[in-house]
């Protein structure tokens, strides 16, 4: 701050105080001369009130400088002789008692006035203090109530974590490769490598020699390699329990480096899955029986309609034995008729293409081996099966209907599954037709269903399903037939539901029965 600034800004704050002494003494002197009180006589307490009202409100300057001034007063107009600044050498002795006593009143009140600053000063440092206590105590508190939370979120998180880590069989661990040392184990990873927690944490050497021995040197090698490369490693392995017990167990190690780049430790999960290879060659085992007893179906069901397929192939075997006789004489005559013998031919061509695709889908329904998925029409598959079980509808003088959407889009799907699932519903409608009186009509729909897909339904007005036994329709071995193999239904749903579909049945009025099914349309299911 600039001296002149500094000059008026002291100035401005002293002259109030020196004012207020002035008019102090000033006040007191008029009281003390106003007739009406007679106060003449006495006005030592009023001159000492002015220099306590100066002492408290200027300090101790402002008092003394009243002091001065109540002396002066004093001395002029109440000591003999009156209104004169001349020696009074009499009056000397009361002077200096009313000098020292104004002197002391007003060190007193500039005493107290300053010990009450100092209190209130004191008092609100003393609050100050406090209300920052407060807020201190106040923070420490929410920090605490903090620490609290994030501590009983800590505890829940580790909870779930463990539940999760014990449902799943998976658990985390650390170690350092380089040392042979194992810095961690997870309460599920002392569970999944056979070890008891409360034995404390395993020697390296312990549990490499747990591994199973087939399984030491792929172990040891994937583990120098991740450590040599400072990469993640994943791998499956046996480990023998102390019972006895060898588990399957996939390890995923992540490599953790300092800020140099440097290998410090492994951390990572391990997974006992076990049950999910066991299950999953069960899986392997089944849908290999599954697949065996659909060719051993598919063979029952064709050696069954070899009858009929020696009719379908002998059509255009005759028709392209006399086509091709036709062909000869033509070509016999005196003057060869070529434009007739080239159409003969060409039937002939024709009638045995179509006997060699009979022959074809024949072989294909024997044909074992794994699912081919391609895309397929839905259609043709009904009109081939159609064609494929022309005699067996014609010996039982059923009426085949068809009403085929057109346009529909193709599904991915196994060829040959999806014929043999038309197949057996078309054979099932066949037989519960053939001893029935009356119409006997079959009745196969394609349409477009909900959420892209196809449905294909099969209708007879046959013998009708069991109402009784719905539940236990598509069941294996459940069979209304006398010489029925109860597979043919649950197999079809099987390979419907292998594509992504669902497979049912219903009533249908007055007699029958209708059966149904969907397929995604331009998916790619799995079997």
């Amino acid at each position: 701050m600039p001296a002149s600034n500094r000059f008026v800004w002291t100035t401005s704050r002293v002259i109030p105080k020196y004012a207020i002494a002035v008019l102090s003494v000033a006040a007191a002197l008029i009281i003390s001369q106003w007739p009406a009180l007679h106060l003449e006589t006495a006005p030592v307490s009023l001159f000492f009130c002015a220099v306590m009202i100066s002492a408290w409100f200027g300090g101790f300057r402002p008092g003394l400088f009243a002091t001065v001034l109540c002396t002066l007063a004093f001395y002029y107009y109440f000591l003999v002789p009156m209104h004169t600044l001349a020696a009074k050498p009499e009056e000397m002795p009361r002077l200096i008692v009313f000098t020292g006593s104004a002197l002391v009143v007003g060190v007193l009140s500039a005493a107290q006035r300053s010990a009450t600053e100092s209190l209130r000063g004191a008092r609100d440092d003393l609050l100050g203090t406090l209300q920052e206590l407060q807020k201190t105590n106040e923070a420490l508190q929410a920090e605490s109530h903090e620490r609290k939370q994030a501590e009983e979120k800590l505890r829940r998180s580790e909870s779930y974590l463990a539940e999760a880590q014990r449902l799943s069989h998976t658990g985390s661990w650390a170690s350092v490769p380089t040392l042979n040392e194992i810095k961690y184990l997870s309460e599920e990873c002392y569970r999944v490598l056979g070890f008891d927690p409360n034995d404390g944490l395993p020697k390296y050497q312990e549990f490499f020699k747990r591994i199973y021995f087939e399984d030491q040197g792929k172990v040891t090698a994937a583990v120098e390699t991740a450590g040599r490369e400072k990469v993640e490693f994943e791998l499956d392995y046996r480990i023998v329990h102390p019972d006895g017990q060898i588990r399957d167990i996939h390890v995923l190690g992540n490599p953790v480096l300092d800020s140099s780049g440097r290998l410090v430790e492994f951390v990572g999960t391990v997974m006992d899955v076990t049950a999910g290879k066991r299950a999953e060659q069960e899986r392997e085992k089944l849908r290999q029986a599954q697949a065996d007893l659909a060719r051993a179906s598919r063979v029952t069901t064709m050696g069954e309609l070899s009858a009929s397929l020696a009719h379908e192939i002998k059509q255009p075997i005759a028709a392209a034995i006399t086509d091709a006789n036709t062909c000869v004489r033509w070509l016999t005559r005196d003057q060869p008729d070529l434009e007739e013998a080239r159409a003969a031919a060409m039937r002939v061509v024709k009638d045995a293409t179509r006997a060699s695709e009979i022959v074809s889908h024949v072989r294909l329904l024997f044909k074992k081996g794994s699912s081919q998925r391609e895309p397929v029409d839905v259609n043709e598959i009904i009109r081939e099966m159609i064609v494929l079980l022309h005699n067996e509808t014609t010996r039982y003088s059923i009426v085949v209907q068809t009403k085929l959407a057109e346009d529909l889009p193709k599904i991915m799907g196994d060829r040959v599954q999806l014929q043999q699932v038309m197949m057996n519903l078309i054979l099932n409608s066949i037989e519960a037709m053939r001893d029935v009186d009356g119409a006997r009509e079959l009745t196969i729909k394609s349409e477009p269903a909900e959420n892209g897909e196809i449905m294909i339904s099969v209708s007879d007005t046959g013998v009708g399903l069991p109402t009784q036994e719905m539940d236990q329709l598509f069941n294996a071995f459940f069979t209304t037939k006398d010489h029925g193999t109860g597979m043919g239904l649950s197999i079809s749903r099987s390979i419907v539901e292998s594509h992504e579909g669902r497979l049912w049945a219903a009533g249908n009025s007055p007699r029958g029965a209708n059966f149904y099914f969907t397929l995604p349309a331009s998916v790619e299911g799995h079997e």
